[in-house]
C-alpha cells in the first residue's frame, strides 16, 4: 500500500543524515572519465550505484561499453499497469579536479562547510551530477522503505562518460532501445532560478566545437629572414576568427540563422517577468559589460540565441624568452551554441563556406569535428510538466519557473532521437555551484528539496495525477 505523503516527508527529513552519508561514500570515488588511470574508479563507482539499486528491488547490472561501463536496472513498481514508466538519467563520472591548489578542502574528501544558505557539500561531482542522481535514488528509497516498492515501473540508465562527450551512449541506446523504452526520461542535471525558487528547463542549447587546422609554409620560417613576404598562419587564423562576427555581434557563416525561430510574446513576457540581473551575474565573474547580439535581451541571449566563440587558439612559439619564427600552422578550438531549429551539419557547412571563401592560396585548413548535436525544446505543457510543476510548487510555496539554458545536455536529443522519448528536466543546482571548477558544491537544502521533490512527483504519478 503507498505511503502516505505526510508519512514519506517525515521519512525522508528524519533519513537526511543517511543519504548524506551515502552520497559521501560515492564522493570519495575519484570517478575522472577523462584520466585512464581512474578507469577502476569509474568502473568502482558503478559498482557502487548498482549495490544500492539492487538493495531498492531492482534487477540491477553495469553493463559494458567501449569505454566506462553503464549501469542499468529495472523496477516493476506495484505491478499495476496503469501507472507510468519513467526513465531515469544520469552520470556518475566528474570531471578532472585540477587545480588542485584551487580546492580549499580536498576534493574527494567531501566536507559539509557552511555558507550563506546553511551547510554545504563541497567535492568533486557534488552537484555534477552525483548529488543530483541522488536526489531521485533517495526519493525511491524513501517510497521502498515505507511501502516496500516504488509507486511506478522504473528503469535506470546512468554512464559513466558525460564529462568526455558521452562517445559510447548512442551505440548503448542503439543496442538496448527496447529493454529503454519507456514513457518519458527524468533527468537532474539542471538547476533551479534560485534557492527558493524551483525551475523546470524546457530550452537547452545544442553544440558544434571544432578544431581547425591552419597550415602555410611548410616549416617555420625566421621572421627576419622571411617576414613581410611569407605567409604566417597565426595571423592569418586570427584575421578569419575576428571576421566571425559583425560590429553588432552577429555571425557571418551563411545560412548560420535558418531555423532560428523569434521568442513568441508569451515567453518573452514570462521571462521578462523573472528579473534577470545581467549586472549582478556578470559581476560575479569581474565583467561589467554585456557582450553577444545588439538588441536582443539578455535572457533571450543566453538561452535562445547561438553563439560563437573561440575557446582555445595556438600555433609557434609560446615559451620563455624570444624565438622569432613564423609558424609553420596555427590552431584554433571554436563552439557554437546552436537553438532549436538550426541544423548542426548545416552549421558546418557554413563554417567551411566560410573559410575557403577568406583562404588565401598557399593556405590550407582542415576542420575536426568534435562534437555536434542540435538544440532541443521540451513540451512545455505536457502531462510530465504538470505532474513536476505541481510538486514542485506544493515543495517550495511558489510556482516553478519554466526557464532555458545555454549549455547542452546532448542525451536529451539522443534519447529522443533514438528511444523517442521526451525529457523532464527537474534539477536543484544554482548558479553559483561552481560546475567544473574547483570548490564544487551542492547546498544541503537543495539536497533535501530535489528528494522530497522527486518524492512527491512519485507518488503523484503513481496515484494518476496529471
Amino acid at each position: 500500500m503507498p505511503a502516505s505523503l505526510d508519512a514519506l516527508l517525515a521519512h525522508i527529513d528524519a533519513t537526511l543524515d543517511a543519504s548524506r552519508a551515502r552520497l559521501f561514500d560515492w564522493l570519495r570515488i575519484p570517478s575522472v572519465s577523462a584520466q585512464p588511470a581512474h578507469a577502476p574508479d569509474c568502473r568502482r563507482a558503478a559498482e557502487w550505484l548498482r549495490g544500492e539499486l539492487a538493495a531498492l528491488g531492482f534487477r540491477a547490472e553495469v553493463r559494458p561499453t567501449a569505454g566506462h561501463p553503464c549501469v542499468v536496472a529495472h523496477h516493476d513498481g506495484p505491478g499495476r499497469a496503469d501507472v507510468p514508466h519513467l526513465l531515469y538519467y544520469g552520470h556518475y563520472d566528474v570531471q578532472p579536479p585540477e587545480p588542485l591548489e584551487l580546492w580549499t578542502t580536498p576534493p574527494f574528501e567531501p566536507a559539509l562547510v557552511d555558507g550563506p544558505h546553511g551547510p554545504r557539500i563541497r567535492a568533486r561531482g557534488a552537484v555534477d551530477d552525483k548529488g543530483q542522481v541522488m536526489t531521485w535514488l533517495e526519493a525511491l528509497r524513501a517510497h521502498h522503505a515505507l511501502a516496500g516498492t516504488i509507486p511506478v515501473r522504473a528503469t535506470i540508465l546512468v554512464e559513466g562518460e558525460e564529462e568526455v562527450g558521452s562517445p559510447n551512449l548512442d551505440p548503448f541506446l542503439e543496442r538496448h532501445r527496447d529493454e529503454l523504452r519507456a514513457d518519458v526520461a527524468v533527468i537532474s542535471d539542471t538547476g533551479m532560478w534560485d534557492i527558493a525558487t524551483p525551475a523546470i528547463t524546457t530550452r537547452l542549447r545544442g553544440l558544434v566545437y571544432v578544431q581547425i587546422d591552419l597550415r602555410g609554409p611548410a616549416r617555420d620560417l625566421h621572421s627576419g629572414l622571411y617576414g613581410g613576404s611569407a605567409l604566417n598562419p597565426l595571423n592569418l587564423l586570427a584575421r578569419l576568427l575576428g571576421e566571425l562576427k559583425d560590429e553588432d555581434g552577429r555571425i557571418r557563416l551563411p545560412g548560420f540563422y535558418d531555423g532560428v525561430a523569434e521568442l513568441s510574446p508569451e515567453q518573452r513576457r514570462e521571462w521578462e517577468a523573472l528579473g534577470f540581473d545581467e549586472a549582478a551575474f556578470l559581476g560575479k565573474v569581474g565583467l561589467s559589460v554585456p557582450a553577444g547580439e545588439r538588441g536582443r535581451a539578455p535572457l533571450e541571449r543566453l538561452w535562445a540565441r547561438p553563439t560563437a566563440d573561440v575557446n582555445g587558439l595556438w600555433g609557434g612559439y609560446t615559451g620563455p624568452g624570444a624565438k622569432t619564427v613564423i609558424p609553420a600552422e596555427a590552431h584554433a578550438k571554436l563552439s557554437f551554441r546552436l537553438v532549436p531549429g538550426q541544423d548542426p551539419q548545416r552549421v558546418l557547412a557554413g563554417l567551411r563556406a566560410f573559410l575557403d571563401a577568406r583562404l588565401p592560396a598557399d593556405a590550407k585548413a582542415e576542420i575536426r569535428v568534435l562534437g555536434a548535436s542540435p538544440g532541443i525544446e521540451v513540451p512545455a505543457e505536457s502531462r510530465w510538466v504538470r505532474a513536476a510543476s505541481a510538486a514542485l510548487a506544493e515543495e517550495f510555496g511558489r510556482p516553478a519557473v519554466r526557464i532555458g539554458s545555454g549549455g547542452s545536455i546532448p542525451v536529451v536529443e539522443s534519447l529522443r532521437r533514438i528511444l523517442g522519448l521526451d525529457s523532464l528536466l527537474m534539477g536543484f543546482g544554482l548558479d553559483d555551484d561552481q560546475v567544473h571548477s574547483p570548490n564544487e558544491k551542492f547546498e544541503l537544502a537543495c539536497l533535501r528539496r530535489g528528494i522530497r521533490s522527486h518524492a512527491r512527483l512519485l507518488a503523484a504519478l503513481g496515484a494518476g495525477a496529471a
